[in-house]
């Protein structure tokens, strides 16, 4: 569902996309330690609010905490942009090589234009097996529809499926070029755009294979730890049995800011919150089929 579509309480509201579900069982958590602390409080227990309590009025504390999950955020976000500008990348780099390879390559006869419309669908299908890579899954019918049954075959085979298509195109534009059907310039252009896709490729393996540094994860996870657990002493003598209430929505804020660093630090997944990789894909592919169909417009989104 996208946001700019739906009004402000359906967004509110929605659970698909909400970080809710995943942090409820730690608010409920720091909720019930709330209430525990009140009913100490209530029956007259001593409880350690001038020793721990102070932990939560500590300027230094604050700032640290403050500076460790705003940073947690935009390093995430940061990777999610770079994400989709990556994939901005890989779809005008197919779209720029498909549209030359349909104006430039000449047809001397009738299988020379069946083969430019397979090499329009080895483009989609490099988008399709770079999104089935990224997100670890193996070659599926998804791609049959734009492969030969020997080109499917191999990709099963193989490591990186992107890679080896994009060795396809490459083996394709430099035939067009022996047999005269390319210039040299031409040729020239059409391997940039398709460096430019690999490229693109090799980008995303980097955001997948670069993690969070596990001993910032685990400090930052520490610190909310402690301030949450902490809370309760510092506010239990002023809110009694509001306590528990109180600490459940400071909780459900942190907790909530940390979790959405980690759903969105890896973009390329099936998630709500990830980047729409198979719309992306779906759009693609019918651009690429308007490139072949001269009695229709092209629309690129």
């Amino acid at each position: 569902m996208s946001v700019d579509k739906t009004s402000w309480f359906q967004v509110v509201l929605q659970l698909r996309g909400s970080i809710l579900p995943a942090i409820f069982p730690r608010v409920l958590l720091c909720s019930g330690l709330g209430f525990l602390v009140s009913l100490i409080h209530y029956y007259g227990y001593s409880l350690p609010e001038q020793i721990f309590g102070s932990v939560i009025t500590n300027v230094a504390y604050n700032l640290v905490l403050g500076l460790l999950v705003v940073f947690r955020t935009n390093t995430a976000y940061d990777r999610y942009w770079e994400g989709r500008k990556t994939w901005g990348g890989i779809i005008i780099n197919i779209l720029n090589l498909g549209r030359k390879i349909w104006l430039a390559v000449k047809e001397t006869n009738p299988q020379d234009r069946e083969d430019k419309k397979a090499a329009l669908r080895l483009l989609g299908a490099f988008a399709i097996a770079t999104k089935l890579h990224l997100r670890h899954l193996p070659v599926n019918n998804e791609l049959e529809p734009l492969l030969t049954q020997s080109q499917y075959l191999q990709l099963k085979e193989v490591k990186n499926p992107p890679l080896k298509i994009a060795l396809w195109i490459g083996d394709y534009l430099q035939q067009q070029q022996i047999h005269n059907r390319l210039s040299m310039d031409q040729l020239l252009a059409m391997n940039t755009a398709l460096d430019g896709m690999v490229e693109a490729l090799m980008g995303c393996e980097r955001i997948l294979t670069t993690p969070m540094p596990l001993a910032y994860a685990i400090y930052l996870k520490r610190v909310l730890l402690i301030y949450c657990f902490v809370l309760p002493l510092q506010l239990v003598h002023d809110l009694h049995w509001w306590t528990g209430i109180i600490v459940a929505l400071i909780s459900f804020i942190l907790l909530g800011i940390e979790e959405i660093g980690n759903q969105i630090e890896d973009p390329f997944g099936n998630d709500p919150n990830d980047l729409p990789l198979d719309q992306i894909c779906q759009n693609l592919t019918n651009n690429l089929k308007d490139l072949t169909n001269p009695n229709e417009s092209v629309t690129i989104n």
